[in-house]
């Protein structure tokens, strides 16, 4: 039999349901190559092989007693480890949660288990999710498969990498502004942000709620439509949470891979997601994506969003804003680590040296700035502004979509840059610059890769309206079948 793990995850799900594979057998073999390659890569923070097994065992037990099996069952999953996992250790990345163990599953989590997928561990992310790169994790950086010496991407890093290196076919990661979209670029595969409360936060870590949104990463469209499939829907414990049907983000995949046509689809590529500040090569590819679905039948016109050109300040005022009071729960008190409990200090020194020994620089400078745009006397000034620019974002996006059924652009302004190369805060944001406005808007984008600069992926992002994820998946999987899925180097291991 092939290995595997190079199969597709809707592949391995009709072996497992047609019995002609265990998914004990599955889950070893995908537990057997993250032995074999995460010393390299550094995707897992926590590897729960006793739970996988046992989810794998009661896959293959309902099979066996006739029980109709979920379109995924049997596929092993890597989850970021910013979700809430009941007794698996939940970090988020941070020294400040470490060993945390929760009482508790996400609903994201639940839905998982309920549908039969089997989760391998958690992977490793920017901390609190906070950076484009993984390199702020607090134990330390995840690699790109498809060079070592490369950053994955962030802060949904470890996921990404865990898909692109063939350690799972699927992976959950969050996308506050580019999380999911910016490493699926960078590593070769598929990520998907869906509409803001297509899928429930409860159980996910805040980091800026107005923007965090939980979603799938897979190595071709359907997979990921099929994860997506099966993580979205209404949440009663998430107020944020929209009642809206789940958009049918599977058949629209399938349809667009199996017509390859994309005749009487309007693509409008905007101006301002591109030109000074893009490699040579990202544009290259980009050019030649657009080509592709202007062979494959799209009506392809230029759009203009002038506000995008403010969504890179606007994000970093209104996302530290949030965060400074999300992170203020961690307290040393209820839960987590716990600093200079000795006795000899008072609760708010207590607070303030687990703070401080707890939470990594690029958390405590977001704090900071947050904090400093909600002060008296800056509110209106900074976080009022922000959102403020926040609407006419959403007002440009409505006024593109006038003319086009969806936008694309570069996922990512560069490639993979090198562990350690950025050290610039700002030049660090400015890896989301494609990303951040459908972030801001609460629109759905996916991540598709449109091939290879400087022999490593690019991705192609293209946004649609809120509700409308399936059009991002039907363009999405209509490109991939003319295109083709990106062939990731072997790793050494």
């Amino acid at each position: 039999m092939t290995d595997l793990t190079r199969m597709s995850a809707a592949e391995i799900a009709a072996l497992v349901a047609g019995g002609e594979v265990a998914a004990v057998e599955v889950a070893q073999a995908h537990l057997d190559r993250i032995t074999a390659v995460d010393s390299e890569l550094h995707a897992f923070l926590h590897v729960d092989t006793s739970g996988a097994l046992e989810a794998a065992k009661a896959v293959d037990a309902a099979r066996a007693a006739g029980s109709v099996l979920g379109p995924l069952a049997g596929v092993p999953l890597a989850m970021k480890d910013v979700v809430v996992t009941k007794d698996v250790p939940t970090t988020a990345g941070s020294r400040i949660l470490d060993g945390w163990r929760p009482p508790y599953d996400a609903t994201i989590t639940e839905r998982i288990k309920n549908a039969g997928i089997v989760m391998l561990g958690k992977t490793n992310m920017d901390e609190f999710a906070m950076g484009s790169s993984t390199e702020n994790s607090a134990f330390g950086p995840t690699h790109n498969p498809w060079d070592l010496a490369r950053i994955p991407g962030g802060s949904s890093g470890g996921s990404s990498a865990a898909v692109a290196a063939h350690e799972a076919p699927l992976a959950i990661g969050t996308d506050t502004g580019g999380s999911i979209r910016q490493p699926a670029a960078v590593t070769g595969i598929v990520g998907h942000k869906p509409t803001y409360g297509a899928v429930s936060r409860f159980g996910l870590i805040a980091f800026s709620s107005s923007l965090d949104q939980a979603g799938p990463f897979g190595r071709t469209v359907l997979d990921t439509a099929l994860l997506h499939e099966v993580i979205a829907g209404h949440d009663p414990r998430d107020s944020t949470s929209i009642t809206a049907p789940v958009p049918p983000v599977v058949a629209a995949a399938r349809e667009g891979a199996a017509a390859a046509s994309l005749a009487g689809v309007r693509v409008g590529v905007v101006r301002e997601l591109g030109g000074e500040g893009y490699q040579a090569g990202v544009l290259t590819a980009f050019e030649a994506a657009v080509a592709t679905l202007r062979e494959l039948g799209a009506e392809v016109v230029e759009v203009s969003c002038p506000s995008f050109d403010y969504a890179l300040a606007a994000y970093y005022l209104i996302a530290p804003s949030e965060c400074s009071s999300n992170l203020a729960r961690f307290d040393a008190v209820r839960y987590g680590l716990r600093v200079g409990d000795d006795g000899a200090n008072s609760l708010e020194e207590v607070m303030s040296l687990t703070r401080e020994a707890g939470f990594g620089a690029e958390v405590k400078r977001r704090v900071m700035i947050g904090t400093y745009a909600l002060s008296s006397g800056y509110y209106d000034a900074y976080y009022g502004q922000a959102q403020k620019v926040r609407t006419l974002i959403a007002r440009d996006f409505a006024a593109a979509f006038e003319r086009a059924d969806v936008l694309v652009s570069p996922s990512t302004p560069v490639v993979a840059f090198g562990i350690g190369e950025v050290v610039d805060p700002l030049t660090m944001y400015r890896n989301d610059l494609c990303t951040l406005p459908a972030s801001l808007a609460g629109t759905p984008a996916i991540s598709v890769p449109c091939g290879l600069s400087e022999g490593l992926p690019v991705g192609l992002q293209i946004m649609a309206p809120a509700l409308a994820d399936d059009r991002c998946y039907r363009v999405a999987a209509a490109y991939e079948a003319a295109a083709g899925t990106l062939s990731i180097p072997e790793l050494s291991a």
